[in-house]
């Protein structure tokens, strides 16, 4: 439950965070100009001198500051529509953290408690706590998001116990700490310095004696293992927890506690009863139906829908917003709600996102020329045509700027989206796509080219510095509306191909995604449309790829196994092309190892053999063939080439994932009190605004 702290209290802990937690960030202006012509140059680049990106990095992760340029040219309509959806979304943002594990939210209250007063702390104790905090609000409780593994506190018990003593003769509120303050430290004592209890948030492959829900620490499951589900249908599989009742006689039976606000009907009685999640779902509803105010006609009737899955839980609802979502292209959109199911292990259960964003103009040409051409796409893809769709709508893309990024989507944003996820919408509605832009350039210029330094060969160099920046681009919107907008189920499915292929599912349908972008690198037509110059960028996204799968070995640092789906999908795709010699190989060279790529055709044909199989094993829910090759190629990798990636990544200064920290939005009233505008802030430093949103929700 959200913390609630008194008006009068709240403003004296704000003067405090500001005091020690205010930025010394700030926004420089361009360097002296004195040639037009460069001027123009560098406005169109939106290129700013002394612009500060990457803020820190911590633990390997790589906070970097986002900027959101061109906001501020909307309409006062379209700013207000993106403000209303800015507080829909962090009104969410504790959702994830429940999610994430039973006592992250509590862990994250006491965290604030002592971090908002910390008068008379040990200075060595509240940096540690500082530091502990900053992982479990990147990571949204603490587990790294991406490698599912768990983080302790450096700091010992003994000290937290007595810096939540400072923090309570200060005045700190622990009034949800129940029934009391010494039982919650006792109870969240294991969750927070213990690395063998829960060691993983996600776990996929427990072993033969294991059970991939008791093995998993997400809170999607509470007393349930995959034999009580034999024979269980759930009505609401993306927005339900799953929990196993039993009385006295040991009789036992499964409920689905459905994530819903309540609707109340006729003489304010609950026409549909509250449900889990009731308080955050009733504000996201109240800022729903403001944001529904300033919205295009469609939009009004997608945000409505989403307001009413968010009060019944109805999963029609839901299908209904998402239809409705698809319809529409607007300038200012958002996507919120409980969306990918990576985290968990069934691939059923929805994570809570929120992702607010306006079009980037300048790069949605590309995306949509890309969308122009699904069906020529589709119809050159490699797998059998009884696989293929026919008479394909033309996908809505758009490469956008996101404002916000929260619980599934943030501070850890993606680079692109692909929506909805449901097999019978997408074959029947299409689906959308969204390239996110200032993420990837945000991303780019604070990690910049240490890692092809590093683990790029000098004949790779000076090609892939041509032509990185654009096949990333190409290869991300080739994903998202291509990818996962391509394909369709057999006809003998009766149900998604996720209910069939069950915990492999999300690993393969990101390896297949990833498999029809490599596939379409060489299409003649991309060059037609200006996406990339000629085959060498083509040959540079193979080469790439052979290195990301290299390089992504230094985020997962013990054990020699994935449990992401996306690094399992990328491992699965770089192993597969390297059991054929003729396609790629690893190199030594002086004492260094390298994944290369050998001969471009042989890779091709072995990136379309994948593919076809994979799209084979989708189509036809074969469960036992997507274990076997998940099992075979995406999970377990060489513990000795890792460590040696590690330290080459440390050396050169490569962090492990990069998150990022959103600018503040802020609503401006003129005298009479009505809207005048919406502002956004780029003055506030991460560790405050993250308490600012956990004390007092999003401003």
């Amino acid at each position: 439950m959200k913390v609630r702290i008194p008006v009068v209290v709240m403003t004296c802990q704000m003067i405090l965070l500001c005091s020690l937690f205010a930025s010394s960030c700030s926004s420089a202006g361009n360097g002296q100009i004195t040639d037009e012509a460069v001027e123009n140059v560098v406005k169109e680049k939106k290129v700013e001198k002394q612009r500060r990106y990457l803020i820190e990095t911590q633990n390997g992760i790589a906070l970097v500051q986002l900027y959101a340029d061109g906001f501020e040219e909307l309409s006062l309509q379209e700013k207000l529509l993106a403000y209303y959806l800015y507080k829909a979304a962090v009104a969410g943002r504790d959702i994830t953290y429940d999610q994430n594990h039973r006592h992250a939210l509590t862990i994250r209250n006491m965290l604030d408690q002592v971090l908002s007063h910390p008068l008379g702390l040990d200075p060595e104790v509240e940096q540690k706590i500082q530091q502990y905090a900053r992982l479990f609000w990147l990571n949204n409780g603490p587990y790294y998001e991406r490698n599912k593994t768990k983080f302790t506190a450096e700091f010992t018990l003994g000290e937290w116990v007595e810096a939540l003593g400072v923090a309570r003769a200060n005045g700190a509120d622990f009034s949800f700490a129940k029934p009391s303050l010494e039982q919650v430290v006792a109870d969240v004592e294991d969750t927070m310095f213990n690395p063998l209890v829960e060691p993983k948030v996600t776990n996929k492959n427990p072993g033969p004696d294991g059970d991939i829900l008791s093995d998993s620490a997400n809170n999607y499951y509470h007393g349930v293992t995959m034999k009580d589900l034999e024979g269980f249908t759930e009505a609401n599989p993306l927005n339900s927890r799953l929990t196993k009742e039993c009385d006295r006689r040991n009789r036992c039976k499964l409920v689905e506690e459905v994530y819903k606000a309540g609707k109340k009907g006729e003489g304010d009685k609950w026409e549909v009863e509250p449900g889990r999640y009731a308080a955050q779902l009733r504000e996201m509803v109240t800022h729903m139906e403001k944001a529904a105010w300033f919205g295009s006609e469609g939009q009004k009737k997608a945000f409505t829908a989403l307001a009413n899955y968010f009060s019944t839980g109805d999963p029609k609802q839901f299908d209904e917003a998402s239809i409705a979502w698809l319809k529409e292209d607007p300038t200012v959109d958002a996507i919120i709600g409980f969306i990918e199911t990576y985290k968990d292990s069934r691939s059923q259960k929805g994570e809570y996102e929120g992702l607010v964003y306006y079009t980037d103009k300048e790069l949605t040409s590309m995306m949509k020329a890309i969308a122009a051409n699904a069906g020529h796409f589709e119809e050159n893809s490699p797998w059998a045509d009884e696989y293929k769709k026919k008479d394909i709508q033309v996908p809505v893309a758009s490469a956008i700027n996101v404002l916000v990024g929260v619980g599934g989507a943030g501070p850890n944003i993606p680079a692109g989206i692909n929506l909805p996820n449901a097999q019978w919408i997408r074959e029947k509605h299409g689906s959308r796509s969204v390239m996110l832009s200032n993420v990837m350039a945000a991303a780019r210029a604070a990690v910049s080219d240490a890692a092809l330094s590093e683990f790029a060969l000098p004949s790779e160099m000076g090609p892939a510095k041509t032509h990185l920046e654009a096949v990333h681009r190409v290869r991300v919107a080739l994903h998202e509306i291509v990818g996962h907008g391509s394909g369709k189920a057999s006809a003998k499915l009766t149900s998604d191909p996720s209910s069939y292929l069950k915990e492999t599912y999300a690993a393969l349908e990101e390896a297949r995604a990833e498999l029809v972008a490599l596939h379409h690198m060489f299409d003649p037509r991309l060059v037609e449309i200006g996406a990339i110059s000629g085959p060498e960028a083509a040959v540079v996204a193979y080469q790439d790829y052979l290195r990301a799968g290299l390089l992504q070995l230094r985020r997962v640092k013990t054990g020699g196994r994935f449990e992401d789906d996306h690094m399992r999908a990328t491992h699965l795709i770089v192993q597969y092309l390297l059991k054929n010699p003729e396609a790629a190989e690893i190199q030594t060279v002086q004492g260094k190892t390298y994944y290369v790529l050998k001969d471009v055709e042989a890779a091709r044909k072995t990136v379309a053999e994948l593919l076809t199989e994979v799209m084979r094993i989708k189509a036809e829910g074969d469960l036992e063939a997507a274990r076997e090759m998940v099992n075979t190629y995406a999970v377990d990798f060489d513990p000795g080439i890792r460590d040696e990636v590690v330290q080459r990544a440390q050396k050169s200064g490569v962090p492990d994932f990069v998150a990022f920290h959103v600018p503040g939005v802020r609503l401006v009233l003129d005298e009479n009190g009505e809207p005048s505008d919406v502002v956004l802030d780029y003055t506030k430093d991460f560790v405050t605004t993250m308490l600012e949103w956990d004390l007092v929700g999003a401003n």
